[in-house]
């Protein structure tokens, strides 16, 4: 695993007033790259080598080294706003999107996109990391393969702190890693065998992630997300368990006895369904009184039965 640096940076121009282009400070967040991974400002990575951690230094670069800067700018600053840096961008290296739309979206970057110029870049080391299991990095740095080989690294660190009871954490992990998958599955095409694949391989992840939210009794949440997986996989019977359960946490007795039937269709299922439907048959006594007393004029909530 490459080390992980974290940093605070500012960059200025090479003029008298030394104006200010970017301070992640004002941003709120450090920036981080990974040593060794190519990162666009390869001259960084020259530079933050040659620190301390706690160190700070101010350094002049060439505009032989500054040219892809803007690029580097305008994706830190969408995330900072907390936009997706690669959003609207063509399949094509990042050069290429600056050309076709002849615009980074910020006048100042633009301008040093039409006169490449020297800068000076005032950096904060604050952290080297090597330790795989905080092995993170922002999805829009890394490549196809990194992004892949980093999913199973998100979804053992979910598991472990499922079995810490920390599903909160837990489901973000999982997350991450559907986000990861989903990001390389929108660059192929819809149909094709890749893509296939690379459905399936979000369904455990999907999955995992609902059963933290039902942990945590966030059972609306844990309806879209099977909802939005069964739309996709229709035969994902673990995907009806999981939204029937939210179903029946939040008395919608209909919707989770159409779920659990659906369940019933896998032998190695209906043990559970006969349980789970047991625990339905008060919410139908319920729903059964709320009838009768609409019908004579008479409803009101039931509560306490």
């Amino acid at each position: 695993f490459p080390s992980k640096l974290v940093f605070h940076f500012q960059t200025l121009l090479d003029n008298f007033e030394r104006t200010i282009i970017d301070d992640s400070r004002l941003a709120g967040r450090p920036a981080e790259i990974f040593f060794g991974k190519m990162f666009k400002m390869e001259v960084w990575e020259t530079l933050l080598g040659s620190m301390r951690v706690g160190e700070v230094a101010e350094f002049w670069c060439d505009a032989i080294h500054t040219g892809l800067y803007p690029i580097v700018s305008k994706g830190m600053r969408l995330i900072a706003q907390g936009k997706d840096p690669l959003e609207g961008q063509r399949h094509m290296c990042g050069m290429g999107n600056m050309f076709h739309y002849h615009s980074t979206g910020f006048p100042e970057l633009d301008e040093l996109m039409r006169t490449p110029q020297p800068l000076i870049f005032i950096m904060e080391l604050l952290q080297v990391s090597t330790n795989p299991m905080s092995y993170q990095r922002e999805s829009w740095m890394m490549e196809k393969d990194e992004k892949l080989q980093t999913v199973p690294i998100f979804h053992m660190q979910g598991n472990l702190l499922v079995k810490q009871r920390q599903y909160r954490e837990a489901a973000s992990k999982y997350k991450e890693a559907v986000l990861l998958l989903k990001t390389v599955q929108s660059r192929e095409m819809p149909g094709d065998i890749d893509y296939n694949n690379l459905g399936r391989m979000i369904i455990p992840l999907e999955l995992n992630y609902c059963q933290c939210m039902l942990e945590l009794e966030e059972y609306y949440e844990a309806i879209e997300h099977t909802t939005e997986l069964l739309e996709k996989h229709k035969d994902c019977v673990k995907g009806y368990y999981k939204r029937a359960k939210a179903h029946a946490a939040v008395w919608n007795e209909k919707e989770a006895r159409r779920d659990f039937n659906m369940v019933k269709l896998d032998p190695t299922f209906k043990p559970f369904v006969r349980q789970e439907l047991k625990k339905l048959e008060p919410f139908s006594s319920i729903t059964q009184l709320q009838s009768r007393h609409r019908e004579q004029g008479l409803f009101q909530r039931v509560q306490g039965i």
